[in-house]
């Protein structure tokens, strides 16, 4: 538990769900990494949580993908809606 941060921890295998159907979804190699966080925005308009995706294939170039749900709320969906982008 974290005392010091009140926000819910992230389900390590929501996490590792994720990362498979982004990896899927976008073809990926298993070389490529896949970096997923979750964000608290507190500025006005933005979504009070988004899971944020970046594909890191070429570097210093990463893509990245905003969710505005919280990573235990993505589903498969979620990620094949971000190829449409």
């Amino acid at each position: 538990m974290n005392f010091l941060n009140s926000q819910k921890e992230s389900d390590p295998q929501q996490l590792v769900q994720v990362k498979s159907w982004v990896s899927e979804v976008f073809d990926l190699s298993e070389d490529i990494s896949v970096m997923i966080t979750q964000l608290q925005c507190t500025e006005e308009g933005c979504p009070p949580i988004e899971t944020v995706i970046a594909i890191l294939e070429t570097p210093g170039k990463p893509r990245q993908y905003k969710i505005h749900k919280p990573l235990a709320d993505v589903d498969q969906t979620d990620i094949v809606s971000l190829t449409a982008d």
